[in-house]
């Protein structure tokens, strides 16, 4: 079943260049829309935007450096709580 909705020139315009900074249909969009709200799809196409951009430019940590930099916080924690208990 399909239903037709007619949306205001405005909300189809919006779509339409969150469409084209996405890189995905406008029908695409518009399901993300419904479901977040413009101002989160808005946002979440901006910050991949910067993410993809940091990204080419090799500005990025390997996720192994990630975790062994985690580990670390949580191992210092820990002696931390315990050298104060």
């Amino acid at each position: 079943m399909t239903t037709e909705v007619q949306l205001p020139k405005v909300a189809q315009t919006k779509i339409a260049r969150l469409a084209r900074a996405a890189g995905r249909s406008p029908a695409a969009t518009l399901r993300f829309v419904l479901r977040d709200g413009f101002d989160a799809v808005e946002q979440s196409i901006h910050e991949n935007a910067i993410a993809d951009a940091e990204f080419a430019a090799g500005a990025t940590v390997a996720h192994a450096d990630v975790l062994r930099d985690a580990r670390n916080v949580v191992r210092v924690a820990k002696h931390e709580v315990r050298a104060t208990a």
